[in-house]
């Protein structure tokens, strides 16, 4: 990927940050005006998107989309609006040999248990 793909990547994550943050003021007080600057911001976001996907590739493009947006989107979350996460989402699983220890779908499937009462 060149300066120019990185730069509409970069443009890219602003655009979608920007959604995402209209979508968050949009759950606090619905209104049609919200939802409305939320979707524009998000279509604009997957045209500039797709241009990086036939320009660059589809596995490079989401690639490294999907982790930018991920970081900056979870920042956003924790810094600007106070959302905390609970403890099962910082932590891992409690099994001493367990193979998802440190992965994501550990804390998904640990989710999947408190909620079922297993332990």
């Amino acid at each position: 990927m060149n300066v120019f793909g990185m730069a509409q990547l970069g443009v890219s994550t602003v655009i979608f940050l920007l959604a995402a943050t209209a979508a968050k003021h949009w759950a606090l007080a619905p209104s049609f005006g919200k939802i409305a600057i939320t979707l524009a911001l998000y279509t604009l976001g997957n045209l500039i998107m797709l241009k990086l996907i036939r320009d660059f590739g589809m596995s490079i493009s989401l690639s490294l989309s999907a982790v930018i947006q991920l970081v900056a989107v979870n920042a956003v979350a924790l810094a600007f609006f106070g959302e905390r996460l609970t403890a099962i989402q910082a932590s891992v699983s409690h099994w001493p040999s367990s193979p998802w220890r440190s992965s994501r779908w550990g804390l998904i499937c640990r989710a999947d248990e408190s909620r079922a009462g297993i332990d």
